[in-house]
């Protein structure tokens, strides 16, 4: 069917920001972008959406083509209209979250238009194209609301984990400290961080091995939504 409106369409693009957890501090995944605008500056992975293809397929799309992710969960996080926000044309662009064990995807190499693949701290990024660190600030919010309501912490972790990794997760999203046994306190209050029986050896010390307990967590949840 032809596209017969006489009004102008804007073109439509997408963004993952990705974020990973190395077991120390929280970083982002962008790519070193090969064509202009902004050739050779970082960026967050993404490009334009196909006419046949959702915002979330065309994220994923786009996220394997110039990273090699694929099959992780993205959330969308909202969308950025600014009239002059791309050089080329009018360009909106929805953006996409996702929080994934760094570990897992360590293989991480540049495809399609994009030279490079990288992972760098949130406390030490290049310069971003395009109103890419207006997203990132408002991605981070929503990182920061988020892991103050829901789980996410645990989808960085292994399935075993030490109390202290947790708690370097919340201080390197929140950027803030945290008493270590008061911390561990409140976590173990919850009734969904279970200790396993086992130990970790680090440095010497023993650390006592939790795992993240979702069915009981969901427990939880469904009895505050019932009060």
């Amino acid at each position: 069917m032809p596209y017969t409106y006489k009004y102008p369409h804007p073109a439509v693009t997408t963004d993952c920001i990705v974020f990973g957890f190395d077991g120390t501090g929280l970083n982002i995944l962008l790519i070193k972008r090969g064509i202009e605008p902004y050739k050779d500056c970082w960026a967050f992975p993404g490009g334009f959406l196909n006419m046949d293809e959702t915002a979330e397929e065309g994220a994923l799309r786009e996220l394997h083509e110039e990273t090699g992710i694929e099959e992780i969960y993205v959330e969308q996080l909202q969308a950025f209209t600014k009239v002059d926000r791309d050089p080329r044309e009018r360009v909106i662009t929805i953006a996409f979250t996702a929080f994934v064990r760094q570990e897992d995807y360590g293989y991480v190499k540049g495809g399609d238009d994009a030279k490079e693949a990288k992972w760098f701290s949130v406390n030490e990024l290049p310069p971003l194209a395009f109103d890419h660190e207006e997203i990132l600030k408002i991605a981070l919010e929503r990182l920061r609301n988020k892991i103050r309501l829901e789980p996410i912490a645990f989808h960085l972790l292994n399935k075993t984990f030490t109390m202290t990794q947790v708690q370097s997760i919340y201080e390197a999203v929140l950027e803030q400290k945290y008493d270590r046994r008061n911390f561990h306190k409140k976590m173990t209050a919850l009734g969904y961080i279970i200790p396993t029986g086992d130990k970790q050896t680090a440095n010497g010390r023993p650390g006592i091995l939790y795992s993240f307990d979702e069915e009981k967590y969901n427990e939880e949840v469904s009895k505050r939504s019932a009060i």
